[in-house]
């Protein structure tokens, strides 16, 4: 009710200001002697800062919506809710978002939403326990699904939330080693998005056509939307293809051309959806304690230099890696192989090549054989995998075995081998480098063992010790030399 009432106030004795309207919340209606005041609701007010692009005040109860947390300037933009909290025990504060109709809180991270997404068999499907570090930038489709995916169970549908994860997926650990990367490099930390897609085909022809991919496609469409509905442009910065000893049949070269096919497929699909293609990462098959001859593995070294038009990274060799009795790499394994797909994303993000050593040309003369390889970087003889003093190379010949007695860097080029024999040889035969052992292994690595890598090396963040880039398996014709 007003306080003052103009019709009874003394004639000649108008009131300078006062209140025509209250309400039980306080004055609504007042006048003074410059006209009519109006006080606006707070969610009048809050409305017309958003139709004018204005950050909006939240009110005090909206801290309901986040829990329990050290967190302070609240503030309401479209349909997120953004402010500043003490999240992380070991790391400074920083801005957060939580959308307002409920869901996880994330990062408020500046940049594109990028992807590291994976397709594959059963081996990919495994994950460390324990949410990653840079936990509210690692994230994955809010389906309830985490990161690793369905598994070929059922079909996935494409939604625009984000969630955070309980466990690490490969995936998962990659972007870590990434985000650590750019953490202690002051750089920008980016929302990643992981998801891994696998399902039981039996080759890689049937993974195109199979659930996985259909999921695949699925986790495309997410990420497009995740990004919209945040305002950020979309990133796919990788995609891992992890199926191979499941894909017995065939030869190296059908498996080459399977694999190419796939890329090209899902480089097509993701230009549909405006994405630009990825970088495509695949660890070098090796085998596994019992199985050291598969013709992915030499599918995969052929992929190392005949790529095509794909963009492609073979981070690391197979035998670097721990596995189960199972073939499975374990927990310790799956972080190291993580570090190693980050360092090559990081380098070719940066425009660097990333090649690990390959064993291209082999000449005999003699007793003595040539060994001519492309690296990176000098060539370094290492038995770090007990491959013995032939550093993982086997002469293989339908005639007589021969034996390699000593093995050196050549003098002349330190991308260069010499080998030499135990005796000259004749006929055909073959040079292997970690592949067809003839042995099963006593430990938990592949029974194809190397001891040659290049000069590069890098800390493992996570499991200490040192990172090197490892020749890839070969199998190639020996020649008669000329030089």
């Amino acid at each position: 009710m007003p306080v003052t009432d103009p019709k009874t106030a003394p004639q000649g004795d108008a009131p300078a200001q006062g209140v025509l309207i209250r309400a039980e919340n306080g004055d609504v209606v007042g006048f003074d002697e410059t006209g009519l005041t109006l006080r606006l609701s707070d969610r009048v007010i809050a409305d017309l800062r958003r139709r004018l692009g204005l950050p909006v005040t939240v009110e005090p109860q909206a801290a309901q919506l986040l829990g329990d947390i050290d967190a302070w300037g609240l503030r309401q933009i479209g349909d997120w809710l953004h402010f500043t909290a003490r999240l992380e025990p070991d790391r400074p504060p920083r801005d957060f978002r939580k959308p307002l109709d409920g869901g996880d809180i994330i990062a408020d991270a500046i940049g594109p939403l990028q992807a590291i997404l994976s397709i594959g068999g059963a081996r990919r499907a495994g994950f460390n326990n324990g949410p990653p570090s840079f936990a509210y930038h690692i994230l994955a489709p809010a389906d309830d699904i985490f990161s690793v995916g369905l598994e070929g169970t059922d079909e996935a549908h494409p939604v625009a939330g984000l969630q955070r994860l309980p466990h690490c997926s490969r995936d998962a650990l990659t972007a870590q080693a990434l985000l650590q990367m750019r953490y202690e490099a002051m750089q920008a930390l980016p929302l990643m998005l992981v998801r891994a897609e696998t399902d039981n085909s039996a080759s890689l022809e049937a993974l195109i056509g199979g659930q996985a991919y259909v999921n695949f496609l699925a986790a495309l469409d997410s990420l497009n939307l995740a990004a919209a509905s945040l305002g950020k442009p979309a990133r796919v910065l990788a995609v891992a293809i992890d199926l191979s000893l499941e894909d017995q049949l065939g030869t190296p070269d059908s498996k080459l051309v399977a694999l190419r096919r796939l890329m090209a497929r899902i480089e097509a699909d993701m230009a549909a959806r405006g994405l630009h293609r990825p970088t495509f990462l695949l660890t070098a098959e090796a085998g596994t304690q019992h199985l050291s001859r598969h013709p992915m593995i030499l599918a995969h070294a052929a992929l190392a230099w005949a790529h095509g038009p794909h963009r492609v990274a073979l981070p690391a060799p197979g035998y670097m890696f721990e596995q189960t009795r199972f073939a499975r790499p374990t927990p310790a394994a799956r972080i190291r192989m993580a570090e190693m797909d980050a360092y090559a994303i990081s380098a070719l993000a940066r425009r660097q090549d990333w090649r690990c050593p390959q064993i291209l040309l082999a000449e005999v003369m003699g007793r003595t054989l040539r060994v001519t390889c492309r690296a990176m970087g000098n060539l370094v003889l290492d038995d770090r995998f007990g491959a013995g003093p032939a550093g993982g190379f086997r002469i293989e010949t339908s005639g007589k075995p021969v034996a390699i007695t000593t093995l050196r860097i050549a003098e002349d080029d330190p991308q260069a081998l010499i080998l030499t024999l135990d005796r000259a040889l004749t006929g055909k035969a073959d040079l292997a480098y970690a592949y067809g052992a003839p042995t099963p292994s006593s430990d938990a690595f592949p029974a194809n063992r190397g001891g040659l890598r290049d000069g590069w090396s890098a800390p493992s963040r996570a499991e200490g010790g040192a990172l090197h880039r490892w020749a890839l398996p070969a199998l190639i014709p020996i020649h008669q030399g000329v030089w």
